[in-house]
C-alpha cells in the first residue's frame, strides 16, 4: 500500500483503491479471478453444491493477489481492507463490463 490513511467509508476508500490497481493487466487478472468466482458462485447455485464455493474464493484471490504481488508489485488492500476491497472489486468488475472504468480511473487520477 502507498497510503497510510485510515478509510472510513467505501466513498472514500474507491479512489485509493482505483490507484492501488493502476496496472491495467492487474485489472486484467482481477477481472479473469472474478469472472471465474462469479461461474463457480453459479454452479453452486445450480448444482446445490457449497463446494463450488471455495473454487469461488481461491480463483477470485489467486488472480488478484497474482496482479498484485508480480504485476502492481504492491500488497493486497484485502488485508487491511477486506470488506471494502471485496465489495470494490465487484464494483470494478461491474464499471469493467458496462465501460465505466476509464471514467473512474481519470476521477481517481490514474492514467
Amino acid at each position: 500500500m502507498t497510503e497510510n490513511k485510515k478509510y472510513e467509508t467505501l466513498q472514500e476508500f474507491w479512489p485509493f483503491y482505483l490507484r492501488e490497481h493502476s496496472n491495467k493487466m492487474n485489472r486484467v487478472f482481477h477481472f479473469i479471478g472474478t469472472t471465474c468466482a462469479l461461474v463457480f458462485i453459479v454452479s453452486a447455485i445450480f448444482y446445490m453444491n457449497a463446494w463450488y464455493l471455495l473454487g469461488a474464493l481461491f480463483s477470485g484471490y489467486f488472480f488478484a493477489w497474482i496482479g498484485h504481488f508480480f504485476l502492481e508489485k504492491n500488497r493486497p488492500a484485502t488485508f487491511i481492507y477486506p470488506f471494502k476491497s471485496f465489495v470494490s472489486d465487484w464494483r470494478m468488475y461491474f464499471c469493467t463490463i458496462t465501460g465505466q472504468l476509464g471514467k473512474e480511473l481519470q476521477k481517481a487520477g490514474v492514467k
